[in-house]
Parts: C-alpha cells; sequence; structure tokens
C-alpha cells in the first residue's frame, strides 16, 4: 500500500526504507513503549485496552510522535502520509491525537504473516506482557492477536476502510476503486505477486492456530 501511495504522488516521508516504511523510526518505537503500560494484561490471551481511550495521552508520547511526523507534518504537499507497522500498536493514541486523517486498516491473512520475521516478534520489546513461549511461531501469533484485538477494542474513526492484502492482490483493480474513492485522489497501478498469497498451505511448519480462528471468519478467510 505505501508503494502504491508513494507512485501516486503522496509524500510518504523523507526517507523509506524498500518496504515503504517511513525510516528512522526510533522515536515511534519509544512513543510504543510510553503507552505500554496503561494496558492491563488479564493473563492469557486478554488485554484491556479500556483506559487507553479516556486517559490523557502521556505528554512524552506526543512530543515522540510528533518528532517521528515532524517531516509529514510540516511537508506542503496535499496529500500526504506514512506507513509503519508498528503504528498499529499506538492506535487508540494516534487517532486520539489525528481524528482528521483517513485511516487505511490494511490486513493480511496471520497464517501468512507468522511465516517471516517481524519487528513486533517479540511483544516484549515494546512493553507488552503475553504468555511467555519459545516456539517463535506461537510468539508471532500472539503479536498478531494482540494487534487484532487492539485494533477490535478501540473506536473506529469516522474516516476509515479496511483492505485485506489478498484482494490487492488478487483484485487490485476493484481495490483500488474502492481506495480511490475513500481518499478521493486518482492511484498507480504496480506490480503484484501472487505467489505472496496462501505459502502456509505448503509451509512445513505450524501457522494455523485455535485462536486464529474467530479473526479469520470475521475477516472472511478460510478456516
Amino acid at each position: 500500500m505505501s508503494h502504491t501511495l508513494y507512485a501516486s504522488g503522496v509524500y510518504m516521508g523523507r526517507m523509506l526504507n524498500p518496504s515503504g516504511d517511513k525510516i528512522p523510526p526510533a522515536d515511534l518505537y519509544e512513543a510504543c513503549k510510553v503507552m505500554a503500560p496503561y494496558v492491563k494484561w488479564n493473563g492469557g490471551l486478554s488485554w484491556d485496552f479500556d483506559a487507553l481511550h479516556t486517559m490523557d495521552i502521556d505528554p512524552n508520547f506526543i512530543t515522540l510522535i510528533e518528532r517521528y511526523l515532524s517531516d509529514v507534518m510540516d511537508n506542503g504537499s496535499e496529500h500526504r502520509g506514512w506507513k509503519l507497522p508498528e503504528t498499529t500498536l499506538i492506535f487508540p493514541w494516534i487517532l486520539r491525537m489525528y481524528p482528521e486523517l483517513k485511516f487505511i486498516f490494511w490486513i493480511r491473512d496471520p497464517r501468512d504473516c507468522i511465516l517471516a520475521h517481524h519487528r513486533t516478534d517479540d511483544l516484549k520489546d515494546f512493553g507488552i506482557s503475553y504468555p511467555e513461549t519459545e516456539d517463535l511461531r506461537e510468539r508471532r501469533a500472539i503479536s498478531w492477536l494482540y494487534q487484532y484485538e487492539l485494533m477490535k477494542a478501540t473506536p473506529l474513526p469516522e474516516q476509515v476502510i479496511t483492505v485485506r492484502f489478498e484482494d490487492f492482490v488478487l483484485n487490485q483493480e476493484d481495490t483500488l476503486k474502492r481506495l480511490e474513492g475513500f481518499l478521493d485522489i486518482p492511484l498507480a497501478r504496480i506490480i503484484v505477486r501472487p505467489d505472496s498469497i496462501g505459502r502456509w498451505r505448503s509451509d512445513d511448519g505450524v501457522s494455523d492456530f485455535p485462536f486464529f480462528r474467530e479473526a479469520l471468519l470475521e475477516q472472511g478467510y478460510e478456516v
């Protein structure tokens, strides 16, 4: 999605990595650690996010986010944005800081997501508690579930659209038309890779965890 927006003339930040992430990410990573203590872990795979929606936002968090986004917010382009996956970890406070933004909720089948390394593989790196496990796949799966539950627990912004990665790849034209209607700008067409979908089916390791079931059904994935 970041590459599509960039190719469409949207300013996505001064520096991007090959994945289209706005870098350097250190300030946003630190902001994740500032917010994390206000999430209550109930044990198991249950977290309480209620305080995030009503409490005063920590001033240190605001300082860090404003510094991370300074190039985007100060840019004079008509269309601006950013992409960094770890933004999901702080979505409730990002929404409260910038309620006027348009949010693209980009989701992918978790069974494919956990096949590769991500910066959020170990939530403890961001100060978030979860059931300890030595199983790397399970750790990644718990991280995916945490982020999904955090999004579900957050009141939807006024302007948001959900886009499945699979729909973008397999039916790019129709998906882009939806996005163009939402963003009110023409979007570029980019090369996509259909072989990036359903890799978990031919993978030798465990990728389908029972606690994925509800999310898979909610998002229309085959169970």
